[in-house]
């Protein structure tokens, strides 16, 4: 962390980030019929990039990843593009 971040009174405040893994668009018809264990098909693939939003802001893509050893199975993002969020949210 840089000497301004650090001396930064806000930088200690938590910030909800929103993981993006891709969008639907059913047919309200379909939307109605849905149903405890249906699939709703995404426009993307497992492989392909997420992005992570503040608010409604792109602040970085990254990849899905699986954590191991004591939090096994949770899920994490490795991020491979991130913006420059120095200039503000």
């Amino acid at each position: 962390m840089d000497k301004t971040a650090e001396k930064n009174p806000f930088a200690q405040v938590p910030i909800e980030i929103t993981i993006s893994v891709g969008r639907a668009r059913p047919l309200v018809r379909e939307l109605l019929s849905l149903t405890q264990d249906a699939v709703l098909a995404l426009d993307r693939r497992v492989e392909d990039p997420v992005e992570l939003y503040i608010g409604d802001r792109l602040i970085a893509r990254g990849e899905l990843q699986e954590l191991e050893g004591e939090r096994a199975g949770q899920l994490a993002v490795r991020l491979t593009e991130v913006a420059d969020l120095r200039s503000g949210l």
